[in-house]
């Protein structure tokens, strides 16, 4: 079979996957959002923790809650990553630096999942397990417990409530995550991925050498960290690894899992809303992004100007020959749309605009459909800044979902937009105006300057991957991305959770013939062209620096 029919079947099934489970998966959400019944095993942590599971909170409690409860998985992961030496299963890996220990616990309680290590030689099978795989399910919760009260906002009135967090992160992990997990882990093992809890083998080689092999829980821990878009690989290689990824079959159903909660979300918000038509709006932004992406990253690796790339037929350099352009094309499109980070290719071996392109995913905030909660979050206060441009075009004021969008709204909306950019270009500017940081480029012109961009808008964007050809093992940018990682992950979550609590205050407008129609087709095209335009104007002077000045010359 031609590698381009594999890739049109890979698709073909994927997005008829993903289809199947729309309806089901995104109406099994919205109703674990918004019963009041509570099962056995709620109840008793809910006694454990002293939380009232019936009683809802404002959105500054409720905000508190998660900074709360994300400082405290900070500190516990650092505390377990710097004693693994001194714990059980912990195969004798040497002690962590204390600034590299700071910068893995924030990157997996972020949801980032950004390594400046390697897996399998930096963490004993403890550490992998209780540590990171524990932040990997509820990371992943906490972002979608955020866009819950966020939807709460649009559909409660003159309130001040927007949910329980506790309640919501409870309800997310035990009867969302867990259960696909335990599914799709089973699917893994049976198709190859390793579970076992065997140390290091020495194994003979081909050429009579000798090699450690290392075994270890990474079903589990493979099955979360692409369900819940966290993307840290148990080994240095990633989903690369034939220990993680070593079929077509699991590649695609790899892709799968980092796609399927995030493309379903967008029906949980219609079903919330009341208006199924929104939620088709939204995916339809999310779709049209996604195929593009993934089409155009296939086009450019299947150019080849180069002898070498010609006598392969493709760019293949760091690519695996199991995958082919298709499947590494549809994984890198995916994994840096959606906050995933997760990698079976590297991304600094792509083509100029291949390797742009995933830059730019990452750029559009990682909405497309983006990671779990959080895409759908910044697609929502997308969403109100179009409506927004719309209202400024007619002279009205803007409506979204019955509630007005006044200058309290649109502050809140514009400081998300501007948070992330800003982390982005401060940090990669200051990291290239350092002497002692541009001497960790592996590359130097507009190679060099890609890498070091890359890493701080994967950072700020809590997507975790790299271009790798840069060292970040140091204290300074152990500390840079680490800060990058914080303030992108719970700025933004401090405005949606503020624009939910005034949203949730207002009384809704009924809707008018000068209501712009936000299910129909010209709202889709306006959204979309609202994210273009964004991030166009914010990133193109730096991207023109890096990708398309290396593409073009």
């Amino acid at each position: 079979m031609g590698d381009t029919l594999a890739g049109w079947l890979q698709a073909i099934a994927l997005v008829g996957a993903l289809a199947l489970c729309y309806r089901p998966l995104g109406d099994y959400i919205a109703r674990l959002l918004t019963t009041s019944k509570h099962l056995r095993a709620e109840r008793a942590l809910y006694r454990v923790v002293g939380v009232d599971g019936d009683a809802d909170q404002r959105w500054p409690v409720y905000l508190r809650s998660v900074l709360a409860f994300s400082a405290l998985s900070v500190l516990f992961l650092y505390g377990l990553i710097r004693l693994q030496t001194h714990l059980l299963l912990s195969l004798g890996v040497p002690e962590m630096e204390a600034h590299q220990a700071w910068n893995t616990a924030i990157s997996f309680t972020t949801n980032t999942n950004w390594q400046s290590y390697s897996g399998e030689s930096a963490m004993g099978h403890l550490v992998q397990m209780a540590g990171l795989a524990v932040q990997n399910f509820v990371s992943a919760a906490v972002g979608i417990a955020v866009v819950a009260a966020l939807i709460r906002g649009f559909t409660r009135n003159r309130t001040d409530r927007v949910g329980n967090f506790w309640v919501d992160l409870t309800r997310i992990s035990l009867r969302l995550l867990l259960p696909i997990a335990i599914v799709f882990a089973l699917v893994l093992a049976a198709n190859g991925v390793v579970q076992n809890f065997h140390g290091f083998h020495e194994v003979t080689t081909l050429t009579g050498g000798q090699q450690a092999v290392p075994g270890g829980p990474v079903a589990s821990q493979e099955v979360i960290k692409l369900l819940g878009t966290n993307g840290g690989g148990f080994y240095n290689a990633n989903s690369a690894h034939p220990f993680e990824n070593p079929t077509g079959f699991t590649n695609l159903v790899e892709v799968f899992l980092l796609l399927v909660i995030a493309f379903s979300l967008p029906r949980t918000f219609g079903r919330m809303v009341g208006d199924h038509r929104q939620g088709y709006a939204i995916v339809a932004v999310m779709g049209l992004f996604w195929v593009a992406s993934a089409a155009l990253i296939t086009f450019f690796e299947h150019q080849h100007g180069g002898t070498a790339l010609q006598a392969a037929g493709a760019a293949m350099e760091g690519k695996e020959q199991r995958f082919g352009i298709a499947g590494s094309s549809l994984f890198a499109a995916s994994t840096t749309l959606t906050s995933t980070g997760a990698v079976n290719s590297f991304h600094d071996s792509y083509s100029p605009f291949g390797g742009g392109l995933t830059i730019f995913n990452m750029m559009l905030g990682e909405i497309a459909p983006g990671g779990t909660g959080s895409g759908l979050y910044g697609m929502l206060i997308l969403a109100v800044v179009a409506v927004f441009v719309a209202g400024l075009m007619v002279g009205r004021t803007p409506e979204y979902l019955g509630k007005k969008l006044g200058g309290r709204e649109m502050k809140f909306a514009s400081l998300y937009i501007l948070t992330t950019p800003a982390l982005v270009l401060i940090g990669a500017g200051t990291a290239i105006a350092l002497p002692g940081e541009r001497a960790g480029m592996l590359n130097s012109g507009p190679h060099g300057f890609s890498e070091v961009l890359y890493a701080f808008t994967s950072a700020a964007n809590n997507n975790g991957s790299a271009f790798a050809g840069i060292t970040v093992n140091t204290a300074w940018y152990d500390t840079a991305l680490g800060l990058a990682m914080v303030f992108g992950r719970f700025l933004p979550m401090v405005f949606v959770l503020a624009l939910a609590g005034s949203l949730a205050r207002q009384q809704p407008v009924p809707a008018s013939a000068g209501t712009l129609p936000t299910h129909r087709p010209l709202f889709v095209g306006l959204l979309s062209g609202v994210v273009l335009i964004v991030v166009g104007l914010t990133y193109f002077p730096a991207l023109a620096l890096g990708p398309i000045a290396e593409g073009l010359h």
